[in-house]
């Protein structure tokens, strides 16, 4: 007989009525699907998390590609119009950063300052991400600065009001000397994201230069790039930026700035998804079970093709085949549902919160987040790892083919005269 009669004797199988022994294929499949759904949902939103905060990040706080000038600081400017010059540098600007302290009208705390060219707050990838929460986020003179939110809430600041930094020189003598500035808060700003914008003070270039004169040992200045494509130019552009500047500099990607922590995100994203697929390696286990049970209800089948002529092995093929096909219904069926679930999820999301809200305190939105914006994104992008999901299908259609491997192989083994006897 050949393999594409077992193929279709299979799909009978799966098809058949409950007491045939198609409920328990039917079960199996329905078990994969639910199985494979978080998987999906899981990877969707990780995925979108991930890249929500690392967009953030490159887009408001690191930059694509940063060059530091190990000779002098004042080169930094002269190489600038050459290096925004280069294919694929879509903008270049200078930044300072240092530590100080920002008194306000409730308290002081530590601040993190970026003294930054005026027109990168005019950049597209800013003006995506950046949210203005009170204020207007447009520097007209060097004695304003933006706050993130949860430092003017830590000093009880608003836009409008005055501020005073706190930073140190140091003198001839090597004496440290307290430094204070008065400001005004022209912004109050978000990233989305409270790691990246918890501490920012962040004021003009020529601003930051005046606060930083003296004290260039507890500052650093260089130069922010972004480029058209940062997750695949990014080597390219540094080779090239090497390549123009030569020795006495130094050229790095974001991704060499935040090793760590993006490292961290993805060996996460890792450890989420073997934990998953361990579920679903459980979930394919049914497809023993159902197999095994569908043998012994179709055991007069057997007996019929064994005396018909059947091989063992095509007996045997025709419970794998069976496998298959309960592994690939299951696992497009989960898939599916898990794609539906996932491009809707911050919907999802909403909807969940409006519900607790109504029923916790009468209300359908404000006091409860499912994700709390000091640590999560409330809102993310939704992207689909293709690759990742085919490679989820394939491998359960494959631990479905393996968990029924035995009770196929027992099947392919039977004899029509014991099974016509214990008939």
């Amino acid at each position: 007989m050949s393999g594409h009669a077992g193929f279709f004797i299979a799909i009978r199988y799966l098809l058949g009525r409950a007491k045939e022994g198609g409920r328990y294929l039917r079960g199996a499949a329905t078990g994969i699907a639910v199985s494979l759904v978080p998987i999906i949902v899981t990877l969707i939103v990780a995925d979108g998390m991930i890249r929500g905060i690392t967009d953030r990040y490159l887009e408001l706080g690191t930059g694509h590609v940063q060059v530091y000038d190990f000779a002098g600081d004042e080169s930094l400017e002269e190489i600038k119009g050459a290096v925004a010059a280069q294919e694929g540098v879509r903008g270049a600007w200078i930044e300072w950063q240092g530590m100080g302290v920002l008194v306000g009208g409730k308290g002081k705390a530590g601040a993190s300052i970026r003294a930054v060219e005026r027109d990168f707050w005019e950049d597209e990838g800013v003006s995506a991400f950046l949210e203005v929460v009170s204020g207007d986020a447009r520097f007209e003179a060097d004695n304003e600065v933006f706050l993130g939110e949860a430092l003017a809430e830590s000093i009880g600041v608003k836009a409008g009001d005055m501020a005073r930094l706190m930073t140190v020189r140091i003198a001839d003598d090597g004496r440290s000397v307290p430094r204070m500035t008065p400001f005004v808060v022209k912004a109050v700003v978000s990233a989305g994201y409270r790691e990246i914008d918890a501490l920012w003070c962040i004021t003009t270039y020529d601003a930051g230069k005046r606060i930083f004169a003296g004290s260039e040992s507890a500052s650093n200045s260089f130069l922010m790039l972004k480029i058209n494509d940062p997750y695949k130019d990014a080597d390219s552009s540094v080779r090239s930026l090497y390549a123009l500047l030569g020795a006495g500099y130094g050229v790095y990607t974001w991704k060499e700035m935040q090793l760590a922590q993006y490292s961290s995100y993805e060996s996460t994203r890792q450890i989420l998804l073997f934990i998953m697929a361990l579920i679903v390696i459980i979930a394919t286990v049914n497809v023993s079970s159902a197999t095994s049970m569908l043998a012994i209800e179709r055991r007069k089948d057997i007996a019929a093709l064994k005396a018909a002529g059947a091989s063992p092995a095509f007996t045997s093929r025709i419970f794998v085949w069976a496998a298959f096909i309960t592994g690939l219904i299951g696992a497009i069926a989960g898939i599916a549902a898990g794609l539906c679930i996932g491009l809707s999820i911050n919907h999802v999301i909403r909807a969940l919160e409006a519900v607790i809200n109504f029923f916790m305190f009468g209300s359908g939105a404000g006091q409860f987040k499912l994700l709390d914006p000091a640590y999560y994104l409330e809102h993310f992008p939704v992207i689909i790892d293709w690759l990742t999901i085919l490679i989820i299908g394939v491998f359960t259609v494959l631990c479905s083919i393996v968990a029924s491997y035995l009770p196929a192989r027992r099947a392919g083994r039977l004899k029509p005269l014991e099974i016509l006897r214990k008939l």
